[in-house]
């Protein structure tokens, strides 16, 4: 698993989900992007895919494509269009980019090379208000976690395997 940290600058959304998807199925890896604010860390993202794997091994996977099981599980939800909640929209936003397999060399060249996509330290800058708001999380229940946001953004991604 490789993660692509950036700013993007995406003037039409539904172009850059078609090349993101060109670069997939060209270096045969599964890609997902991420509004960065939304990602509480590089445990938030292994877990998902973990989960998501998994699932999809034992054949109870939400979504028929990879890339799509991947936001489901980071986002906790069932529902991909509140899933999708936590992707790129338009304008210029920090992100975090997903590959996992096939050639992952090829894949972070390509879309760096065919994106509006500035390397940036995007990774563990999330927006604790964002992500507080979009996981449900209070300050009761992040005072009984000692404030780790984190921790509290995990078990949300594991809830969902077992919310079925």
């Amino acid at each position: 698993m490789r993660v692509l940290e950036a700013e993007a600058t995406v003037s039409d959304l539904d172009a850059f989900i078609a090349t993101v998807g060109a670069v997939s199925d060209e270096t045969e890896a599964t890609i997902q992007a991420f509004d960065a604010r939304y990602i509480a860390g590089r445990s938030h993202l292994e877990r998902a895919v973990e989960l998501a794997d998994r699932a999809i091994s034992r054949g109870n996977e939400i979504a028929r494509d990879r890339a799509v099981e991947f936001i489901l599980y980071a986002s906790g939800r069932r529902q991909i269009n509140r899933a999708f909640e936590i992707g790129v929209s338009e304008g210029t936003v920090p992100v975090v980019i997903l590959v996992d397999g096939g050639d992952e060399d090829a894949a972070e060249a390509a879309l760096f090379d065919r994106l509006d996509l500035t390397p940036a330290d995007t990774l563990g800058d999330y927006d604790e208000s964002l992500v507080c708001d979009f996981f449900d999380i209070g300050d009761d229940e992040r005072a009984a976690a000692d404030g780790d946001l984190a921790a509290l953004v995990n078990e949300r991604v594991a809830l969902l395997a077992v919310d079925r």
